[in-house]
């Protein structure tokens, strides 16, 4: 039984103990078996089942200004979902990012076409920021887009793009020109079936997920498919990170709390020279170690999200502490849990060799731990008076 006592922290209202509650019975009827086969088909279906079970509206509140996204419901629908489906959780988060520009800084008309369909699961959107040689480095884009007359033409390429191939909608990040490094990127939406984007390669990765290089080519949007003003591009991808990058640790936080579970059942089950493995001390320390790094990755986590929720315009610096502290723990954690599978902790499809794979790219994707430890030293710098 996973541990729920966090639930009782002050960070939480009586809305998401209700809803944690609500979820986590839904994903235990819904989620026992995910066919990663075909993950195409399969991150579409969840992605259709989510928005049916309702748990998509909280991905892209914003119909009205006044709606704001709960960044406390995210993460607690991302650690409950990773805790049962690594795939599940890829589909939520997707829909959430993708959407999320469109949500914090869409026109009502922008918002109005687009949000009920990715609530509802009828469409499928995507983040397209990262190119081949500006991961990390967002002010490098190099994808153009230029005006002519009443449209945009983009051209450039996109890689590691989640939901790539399968998304109905992308938001597409490329230099305008308004100045030079980050200052000169702008936002558009790029519908899916656009003539001009193509599919230049399909990205195979050790924890299967749909995954693309995009190539655009003379790809013309109406200029009303610019998100914000023009030149705003970098301020909407660095405040649509800030939301969802808190929540990135927490998918962490929910594959660790299953790693530590397998461990405890592993621990009681399994015996080793005529006794419970559990009464080992050096596995009793490392049970410590695990339940250790889960809390306090926790209280990170459900930190940024409860500070953003309060009103905080931004949470730079929490958002990269919840994110680079529970990944880099959640790893320890699954790592210290093969180790006390042993031999099965590395048996093909194995709950722990599972997370194994799962847990290696949050340690990259929307921000490196080395990138979010610049982060960090950057904030508390600022902090100096000089």
């Amino acid at each position: 039984m996973p541990d729920k006592s966090f639930l009782n922290w002050p960070f939480f209202e009586d809305r998401h103990r209700a809803y944690a509650g609500k979820l986590d019975a839904w994903a235990g009827a819904n989620l026992a078996h995910v066919d990663h086969h075909d993950v195409d088909a399969a991150c579409r279906s969840l992605v259709a089942q989510l928005g049916d079970a309702g748990f998509l509206m909280h991905t892209a509140p914003g119909d009205t200004d006044a709606e704001r996204i709960d960044v406390r419901t995210l993460a607690l629908t991302r650690e409950t979902l990773a805790r049962h489906s690594g795939l599940a959780d890829f589909a939520f988060a997707m829909q959430g990012l993708g959407a999320g520009p469109i949500s914090l800084f869409g026109t009502y008309a922008q918002r109005a076409a687009w949000l009920p369909k990715t609530r509802a699961g009828t469409a499928i959107a995507a983040f397209a920021l990262t190119e081949a040689a500006s991961g990390s480095d967002v002010a490098n884009i190099t994808t153009t887009a230029h005006k002519d007359g009443d449209v945009y033409v983009i051209d450039g390429e996109k890689c590691w793009i989640s939901n790539g191939g399968i998304a109905d909608l992308y938001v597409v990040f490329a230099r305008t020109g308004e100045a030079p490094g980050a200052r000169g990127l702008s936002a558009f939406i790029v519908e899916g079936s656009n003539p001009g984007l193509s599919i230049a390669e399909r990205i195979e990765v050790i924890a299967p997920h749909p995954l693309a290089r995009l190539s655009f080519k003379n790809c013309r949007v109406p200029a009303n498919a610019l998100i914000g003003k023009a030149g705003n591009g970098f301020k909407i991808a660095m405040a649509t990170l800030d939301v969802f990058r808190t929540t990135v640790g927490a998918a962490a936080l929910g594959f660790a709390r299953r790693a530590l579970d397998e461990s405890l059942k592993r621990a009681t089950h399994r015996n080793l020279f005529g006794a419970p493995l559990g009464e080992l001390q050096m596995v009793q320390g490392h049970l410590a170690d695990m339940a250790l790094g889960i809390d306090a990755a926790a209280l990170l986590v459900y930190r940024a999200a409860w500070t953003k929720d309060k009103g905080a315009a931004r949470v730079t610096r929490e958002a990269a502490m919840a994110k680079l502290y529970a990944t880099e723990a959640a790893q320890r954690v699954i790592d210290t849990a093969v180790q006390i599978h042993g031999g099965d902790g590395v048996r093909s499809g194995h709950p722990v060799e599972t997370l194994y794979r799962e847990i290696r790219a949050l340690r990259i994707y929307e921000g490196a731990s080395d990138v979010q430890k610049i982060i960090i030293a950057r904030a508390v710098l600022a902090t100096v008076e000089s």
